[in-house]
């Protein structure tokens, strides 16, 4: 192609865009079509949302691995229980970020490596976060640790704590129609309920079937002669065994109730190796260690009474020890309704009330047999006296020490 024809080319090519742009509504036709295609462009392209900013706890805790010299994800199956989990949390200005958890004593938080909080009693606690940060705080991601120098630490108690004014006005209003969704309730309640339901049963099919011995049991307080004529009566018969059997399971459930957000007691812990999530499991063994105490006391007695020389006594002690207990049982149904309807709102004060009763009914049932003892000897023979305090009041001691002083 010639100079010329080039030229004769670039001037009908400029003549064409003139005439193109000189057009409004060919301008905005152009203007439209370049749109249209600018947006099925961006339609067509695959944009992955970014990932949701983690609000608080999560369920995933993670554990060192000394073998690969990492923080890997902690599976309850299959990783054995470690004194320290980890989890990373944000921490965002102007929004606080409240936990809720069960501790044993000296339980402590580190965050970054540093710690922040040390559990002075064992009990249920709700922190911030940001408050227990030093100054000035450094907003971000932070690891969080949770660690007991002495047994796991319970990292299934963690959880958020939302309070209501941590929402906004305009959130209630805008939800207030909405249908709210309950709170969920804790995972052992559903447990208890059940087995609150099987010793009410219990004690109803009893009370039916035994009538005159339940009541000759139960007239703890009376002066009636009847009261003494259970002293003199056989003390293994199906009726005191099957009453020692449900008093067991009454007194194995509020254990369980009262320290399921605290852990087993450690020596306990360390005999046996029983799930954080069997509260079934838990029960039943709570049951038998009860029941096993309360039958090999007989034993026990026997052979104290043997060294002292006070072997004369040792029936009637036993009996007034086994009546006493199944007494003092009936008002263990009554703590655990009393748990089930305030251990949400009010734990602390639940606990009180729960380790207050357990601790009276066991001196109670110390009284009652020194009482019994006393009719017979005076306690003011010391050598009584030493024999009182070796079947009753060091054991008192002892029951004490595990299941109250503990917690």
């Amino acid at each position: 192609m010639s100079f010329s024809e080039h030229t004769v080319a670039a001037a009908r090519n400029n003549e064409l865009l003139r005439k193109l742009f000189l057009s409004p509504w060919r301008t905005w036709l152009l203007v439209l079509l370049l749109s249209i295609s600018s947006r099925l462009s961006y339609a067509v392209e695959y944009r992955p949302l970014p990932p949701t900013a983690p609000v608080g706890l999560s369920n995933d805790w993670l554990i060192y691995d000394n073998a690969s010299n990492k923080l890997v994800l902690y599976l309850p199956g299959y990783h054995a229980p470690a004194r320290a989990y980890y989890q990373w949390i944000v921490l965002r200005p102007n929004q606080p970020f409240r936990i809720t958890f069960a501790a044993r004593q000296d339980l402590t938080l580190f965050i970054d490596n540093q710690l922040v909080f040390t559990a002075k009693t064992s009990g249920n606690y709700t922190l911030d976060v940001a408050d227990i940060l030093p100054k000035p705080i450094n907003y971000g991601q932070h690891l969080l640790c949770i660690w007991h120098p002495l047994a796991a630490p319970d990292y299934t108690s963690f959880s958020n704590s939302f309070t209501p004014e941590t929402k906004s006005a305009s959130f209630v209003k805008s939800n207030w129609w909405q249908p709210q969704l309950r709170v969920a309730v804790h995972q052992g309640e559903n447990v208890f309920l059940c087995f609150l339901l099987l010793i009410g049963l219990l004690y109803g099919a009893i009370r039916t079937i035994y009538r005159p011995g339940f009541a000759r049991i139960y007239e703890l307080w009376s002066n009636v002669p009847g009261e003494q004529n259970f002293l003199t009566r056989p003390t293994i018969t199906w009726l005191n065994v099957l009453l020692v059997l449900i008093f067991s399971l009454s007194f194995g459930l509020l254990i369980v109730a009262i320290h399921t957000n605290v852990q087993n007691i450690v020596i306990l812990k360390q005999l046996f190796s029983v799930s954080e999530s069997g509260l079934v499991g838990r029960v039943l063994l709570y049951a038998v260690l009860i029941s096993v105490f309360v039958f090999a006391k007989a034993v026990y007695l026997s052979l104290m009474g043997y060294i002292f020389d006070l072997s004369s006594l040792v029936l009637v002690q036993y009996r007034e020890f086994v009546r006493s207990l199944l007494f003092m049982g009936l008002f263990l149904p009554i703590v655990m309704l009393l748990y089930l309807v305030l251990n949400q709102s009010w734990p602390e004060g639940v606990l009180w009330v729960s380790n207050g009763v357990v601790s009276m009914m066991l001196l109670a049932t110390v009284i009652r047999v020194a009482r019994t003892l006393n009719r017979r000897m005076s306690l003011l023979n010391l050598h009584l006296f030493s024999y009182l305090c070796a079947t009753e009041i060091i054991p008192l001691t002892v029951l004490l020490k595990l299941l109250v002083i503990t917690y």
